[in-house]
């Protein structure tokens, strides 16, 4: 079943149709590559040193789409991240990160928001499907009133804009888009007691399909968050919500006591 989505605000669509354009690669050496007339982008890890891309251009609430084929095989110790962020010691993220793992072991797809400097704020979960056999589309919704971050176009998280509780919300700093394939193998499989092969390396992940769908002439004060995220997501698009956050969801900051034994954050 394919979850409908209606836009509500005018937009300006700009439709990344090549990479070259949209992209500049910022390290790595030649570890990151765009091929194919620039339809095609990959970053690749190996001992030495990882890889980066970043946009080049800002923005200031979007639709950003990107598929993704991430490292296959034993992808133990890899990170693939892929994030909004803007620069500086209060600075607003949006994250997508990819925790490798061993072989036959499933992917654990890692979710962030910072404000101002502040995150904290994970959610994490299993994919219901192989992501390193085929391309899969991960897209951000960036609007005043919400983020929503989505796989295949399913919502998994809606992270809301909780400013009249006193939660900073991003909504002043445009952001670049980020992505890169590194080692994070002291932490990101299993707390890091499985520790990246590098006999397997070099790590590639590929990226293509990117689209950024602009958002103009927003008002944080336009629409109430119920009334815009009920015409953003239908109710095909809620059922998939509940269902991957029933299913799917391994950790979320907002049912962990131990951790915040003052009390949850005001935004749960």
């Amino acid at each position: 079943m394919l979850l409908c989505i209606v836009v509500i605000s005018s937009m300006v669509a700009s439709c990344g149709a090549n990479l070259l354009q949209d992209f500049d690669l910022t390290w790595g050496d030649n570890r990151a590559k765009i091929f194919n007339k620039g339809q095609l982008l990959s970053l690749s890890l190996d001992k030495a040193s990882g890889s980066g891309f970043q946009s080049k251009k800002e923005y200031l609430f979007a639709r950003i789409d990107m598929q993704l084929k991430l490292v296959s095989g034993n992808s133990a110790g890899t990170v693939t991240a892929y994030y909004l962020s803007s620069q500086g010691p209060t600075h607003d993220e949006i994250d997508f990160e990819f925790l490798g793992n061993v072989s036959g072991d499933p992917y654990i797809l890692h979710t962030n928001v910072f404000s101002q400097g502040k995150g904290n704020r994970e959610q994490q979960f299993y994919l219901w499907f192989d992501p390193t056999r085929n391309f899969h589309t991960y897209s951000i919704i960036w609007k005043p009133q919400h983020i929503i971050f989505l796989v295949d176009n399913i919502p998994i998280r809606v992270f809301k804009n909780a400013e009249s509780v006193g939660v900073p919300f991003p909504k002043n700093q445009p952001m670049r888009i980020y992505s890169s394939l590194w080692s994070a193998d002291d932490w990101a499989t299993r707390g890091g007691l499985v520790k990246t092969d590098w006999s397997k390396a070099p790590f590639v992940a590929y990226y293509r399909n990117f689209k950024a769908t602009e958002f103009s002439s927003i008002s944080s004060n336009s629409f109430s968050d119920e009334a815009v995220q009920s015409n953003e997501i239908d109710a095909n698009g809620r059922r998939r919500l509940r269902w991957v956050q029933k299913y799917f969801m391994i950790y979320n900051y907002c049912k962990d006591l131990k951790r915040f034994p003052q009390g949850l954050p005001a935004e749960c």
